[in-house]
């Protein structure tokens, strides 16, 4: 079975078209949809193509003014739904483990880079 095919320019483009649209800068983004900066950069120039959270999508759909889903549709290559469409309304208490989970995912993939620092400071300290 063939993986499915995934559009990460269609990404960046709504990502960069909507920034304009709306007038708002990567940091915004990054404060209104708890986001990492560094994320949404790697997303909008599509300089790394991974794999990311489907909460990290549709905070960013969310933020954008676009319906929730609206990134990982256009990432799969579907039509996104109408930005107004109301999604099924969630738990409250969930909406906030997602959040939490968000973050945490955030502060893995910081201490992760900080491991991988570490490792070329003490490599390049070994070598002196």
């Amino acid at each position: 079975m063939s993986p499915t095919p995934v559009d990460w320019p269609a990404v960046a483009r709504c990502i960069t078209e909507r920034l304009t649209e709306l007038g708002l800068t990567q940091r915004e983004l990054a404060l209104r949809s708890q986001v990492s900066q560094a994320i949404i950069r790697e997303l909008q120039y599509n300089t790394l193509q991974r794999n990311r959270s489907t909460r990290t999508l549709q905070a960013l759909s969310t933020t954008l003014e676009l319906h929730p889903h609206h990134l990982t549709q256009l990432l799969h290559g579907h039509t996104p739904p109408p930005p107004h469409t109301d999604p099924e309304p969630e738990d409250p208490v969930a909406q906030r483990l997602a959040a939490i989970e968000h973050r945490m995912v955030e502060m893995a993939e910081t201490l992760d880079q900080f491991r991988v620092d570490l490792a070329m400071i003490l490599h390049n300290t070994r070598r002196a």
